[in-house]
């Protein structure tokens, strides 16, 4: 488990390659760390999310499996989802997600430091990293750019990464989230193709002298749960490695009781480390997984399910991209206002989850 915010010192450039890996492991205690004499500490500058055009809704589905939407409905939360067409994947919504961040942010393309890129779904299967190809189509020619799998904990993954970098290269960084969950399941399981939809979202960081901005992160896994979701396929034998990865495949039940633990737990923990009640929290932004998960946490929790955004009804399951898709959201919709304090909280196949304190500053 690892447990951040922030680092005491700005590490030379010719120290990074050498450095940067102990600072992000060892030294996360702090929400800032010190550019010379000054405070510096990681905002999110900008948000932007990109869904397909075309809509599934349930009933839909009920055409397609033995469904119907009230059994959807009360078993998920879940109304609709969107589904990418031919022509569209991870790249393409995340180039799309990307450029609305960045407009956001009033950050150009060029400006950027770093793209990190999390999804289940990548283009290819193993290179060129999405990453690269969202650089090379966005024109972020001074970018470094690479992949994390870290499933739908991913955004919050990649934020904790991010932030380590910008304490030795402060220039702007892009974390995109982008899913295409429809092409990875069984269309004909009634139990799991209702589950997930397609989307991005992506936000810009920038560092600043203001306070705020990324706070506590929490991070963690249970590699003994490594097989309740998960795809065949890989190179672990000769053998999987000339196969199709195949469907989606989740023990539901193990998920379901890992998610409502790690909820519980990232904001316990959260709230704690601050000293904070749940009157001090604007929001809480959990993954949008199934709204039963949530209203299972919620009675184990003294926080009351108002302060939980919810979206999954429009968008189902898009993995790593469901939070910035909902932050995006709340921040278009006027929901968020200086000052406001967020838990992002995520839990994933790896089985792994991740917590971030967020205190907006836009």
């Amino acid at each position: 488990m690892v447990r951040t915010p922030g680092v005491g010192g700005v590490l030379p450039r010719t120290e990074a390659l050498v450095c940067t890996l102990p600072y992000f492991l060892g030294y996360y205690g702090q929400i800032c760390f010190t550019k010379g004499k000054q405070k510096v500490y990681t905002h999110i500058a900008g948000t932007g999310s990109a869904v397909p055009q075309r809509v599934l809704t349930n009933d839909d589905l009920a055409k397609m499996v033995d469904t119907s939407d009230e059994w959807i409905v009360s078993h998920t939360g879940i109304r609709q989802r969107h589904v990418v067409g031919p022509d569209e994947n991870a790249s393409t919504l995340g180039c799309e997600a990307a450029r609305r961040a960045l407009a956001d942010a009033g950050v150009a393309p060029e400006e950027i430091g770093t793209i990190i890129v999390t999804s289940t779904t990548p283009d290819y299967a193993i290179y060129p990293s999405t990453a690269c190809v969202i650089q090379g189509m966005l024109g972020a020619k001074n970018a470094a750019a690479f992949d994390m799998s870290a499933a739908c904990p991913g955004f919050v993954y990649g934020l904790t990464v991010a932030k380590g970098l910008m304490q030795i290269d402060d220039r702007p960084i892009l974390v995109i989230s982008t899913e295409i969950m429809s092409r990875t399941i069984n269309w004909s399981d009634r139990n799991t193709c209702c589950l997930f939809g397609d989307g991005a979202g992506a936000v810009v960081l920038k560092n600043s002298e203001v306070p705020g901005g990324l706070g506590f992160h929490l991070i963690g896994a249970d590699g003994t749960g490594a097989m309740a979701i998960h795809r065949e396929g890989g190179v672990r034998t000769e053998e999987t490695a000339r196969q199709a990865p195949g469907d989606l495949k989740m023990d539901g039940r193990a998920v379901f009781n890992f998610a409502v633990r790690s909820f519980c737990d990232i904001i316990a923990k959260s709230l704690e480390h601050y000293h904070y009640t749940e009157k001090d929290i604007a929001w809480i932004v959990p993954h949008q997984a199934n709204t039963r998960i949530i209203d299972a946490a919620v009675k184990r929790i003294n926080v009351p399910v108002e302060k939980f955004y919810v979206n999954i009804d429009r968008f189902a399951n898009t993995s790593s991209a469901s939070i910035p898709i909902a932050l995006d959201e709340m921040a278009k919709k006027g929901m968020l206002h200086r000052g406001d304090r967020l838990i992002f909280a995520a839990f994933g196949a790896g089985l792994v989850y991740g917590g971030v304190v967020v205190e907006w500053t836009k």
